[in-house]
């Protein structure tokens, strides 16, 4: 197994799952625009830390999941439930709340990086989807669930989302104060997304079935 060709793909992978705009992303914006490009990357390498565990974890979960099949029936089931529950959210409860309530408080260097890792950690998408990813990957044999190519793909899956972090802060930056997207549009991004794959879970179910 190439295992620069795994940790590319873990990149781009979380590239793709950090575009969305999200708490994470638009904070660390907001942040490197209001306080200085300094914090907002410490922001960011206290999320990626984060992400690393959890990718880590995603895919010693997806290893028992090659492994238990059954299991994975329950939890389509299971995640049909959560992902429409996150749709309603996002689209009818989210959109009321203010948004100085994502607004950054916290002034200290160190404690933005803490931040970032608080933040990070209560932000539990990256395990199922990467847990998804690495079962894919695994099913097209472009990953294996071997330390070494489990080890590349979580380093990729981590310098991807920093990339990311960086890319919104960099758009920020240039644009000064004029907002990429209004909280109401992001919660709706948000909510669409979840919504399509809770459709696309709901139609795996209904096929197995």
């Amino acid at each position: 197994m190439n295992i620069t060709l795994v940790f590319f793909t873990g990149l781009i992978v979380a590239l793709i799952g950090v575009i969305p705009p999200g708490l994470l992303n638009m904070t660390a914006a907001k942040i490197s625009l209001k306080e200085g490009h300094v914090r907002g990357v410490l922001f960011s390498v206290g999320v990626c830390l984060v992400v690393l565990g959890q990718t880590a974890i995603a895919a010693i979960f997806a290893k028992y999941l090659s492994q238990h099949p059954e299991v994975i029936h329950i939890l389509q089931r299971v995640a049909f439930v959560i992902f429409v529950l996150i749709t309603v959210y996002f689209f009818f409860i989210a959109k009321a709340q203010p948004s100085s309530q994502l607004q950054p408080k916290i002034k200290s260097k160190h404690s933005r990086f803490f931040q970032g890792m608080f933040m990070s950690a209560i932000n539990m998408f990256p395990i199922p989807y990467h847990a998804y990813m690495t079962l894919t990957l695994a099913s097209v044999g472009l990953l294996n669930f071997e330390k070494l190519s489990i080890a590349s793909y979580v380093a990729g899956a981590g310098m991807g989302t920093f990339v990311m972090l960086y890319i919104y802060m960099f758009f920020f930056d240039k644009i000064g104060t004029k907002p990429i997207a209004s909280q109401k549009n992001m919660n709706y991004s948000i909510g669409a997304i979840t919504g399509v794959i809770a459709m696309i879970t709901l139609f795996n179910i209904l096929k197995d079935l």
